[in-house]
């Protein structure tokens, strides 16, 4: 049997989303203004490029993934949905896409740097790119573009037992340790977290769907038969 979880779990979360994502953007304008740095002044560029890959490492790869798996569980978990509204899917396919950029290319592409003392300027260009598309989003978590949904996820509370929400909570901290912990970040738990609340709500909609209309249908009145 599931409950619903309670306003202030999701508002823990969107909270939590905003403080990460505010934190992912200003480092990643960080890292372009360190290796901007590192590329024009050859004579500061080991200290640039090694402050830059430790603040990567230390502070923006975790930060990534705690805004990325936030902003994945409030679609995923909430009335806000993955394709009930475009601006939403937008910054999920963004999101996706800059994470796994930061974890495939511009994170090894930075440590390079640091070991060869250069700095590509296609490195740089990337970086940018990232911090615009979060200017982006945040301007399309503000504006919501079509004005279809509230500013609050529980409008229509989700029906994921609690337990399972809390759990969702806790895997970006067990995933930013183990990325710590290894040098690699990679969004393994959180991943699990989200099939397992998107699973509860395919469920609850399948359910939905299934269910007999509050209303039935009147039948027609039988037609009044004409008397000689």
């Amino acid at each position: 049997m599931t409950t619903k979880t309670s306003p202030r779990w999701r508002q823990a979360v969107v909270w939590l989303h905003v403080v990460s994502s505010v934190a992912w953007m200003s480092q990643a304008l960080a890292l372009v203004v360190l290796m901007s740095l590192a590329a024009t002044r050859p004579a500061q560029a080991g200290a640039a490029t090694s402050m830059a890959a430790r603040l990567d490492s230390v502070l923006l790869a975790p930060m990534a993934n705690v805004s990325a798996f936030t902003g994945l569980l409030l679609a995923g978990a909430t009335a806000w949905g993955y394709f009930r509204h475009w601006w939403v899917l937008t910054k999920f396919v963004l999101t996706l896409a800059q994470l796994y950029a930061g974890i495939f290319l511009l994170s090894p592409a930075l440590h390079a740097a640091v070991a060869s003392g250069v700095v590509p300027w296609l490195q740089i260009a990337g970086t940018s790119l990232m911090v615009t598309a979060l200017a982006f989003q945040a301007w399309l978590s503000v504006a919501k573009p079509g004005k279809k949904t509230s500013w609050s996820p529980a409008a229509k509370p989700p029906t994921a037992p609690t337990w399972v929400f809390v759990a969702a909570i806790g895997a970006p901290a067990v995933d930013v340790a183990a990325g710590i912990t290894l040098g690699y970040p990679l969004p393994a738990l959180e991943l699990v977290m989200l099939i397992v609340l998107l699973g509860f709500e395919r469920r609850r909609r399948r359910r939905r769907a299934q269910r007999p209309s509050a209303r039935t249908p009147r039948s027609a009145p039988a037609a009044s038969t004409p008397t000689a």
